[in-house]
């Protein structure tokens, strides 16, 4: 699946009713929470001990994505967009792919 049709298919469950201003306050509180989520996943794997269940973890990363691409559907940014972007960004930075402690900064 292509990140537009992705933004297409998750914006059919966009709530179109409330002012933009709350739209962006709360997905953008959504992705900060579903961050979290997986963050303490993490945690609990690294530093309890916990088994890392992936399901779990995926099915967290998919309401990240969710909420990243409500933010860009309010705003009218285009998550492909969005991605190509970041990718030419990234090789920029690093030409060579991932040097310790470098980076073009």
């Amino acid at each position: 699946m292509k990140f537009s049709d992705y933004q297409q298919a998750s914006a059919r469950t966009l709530n179109r009713a409330v002012a933009t201003n709350e739209a962006l306050t709360n997905y953008a509180l959504g992705i900060a929470g579903e961050t979290g989520e997986v963050v303490e996943m993490v945690k609990k794997h690294v530093f309890h001990g916990k088994a890392m269940n992936l399901a779990d973890v995926e099915k967290e990363l998919g309401d990240v994505l969710w909420y990243v691409a409500a933010v860009a559907s309010t705003l009218g940014l285009d998550l492909t967009a969005i991605a190509q972007r970041n990718v030419d960004k990234l090789k920029t930075r690093y030409p060579d792919g991932f040097v310790e402690g470098g980076g073009i900064r």
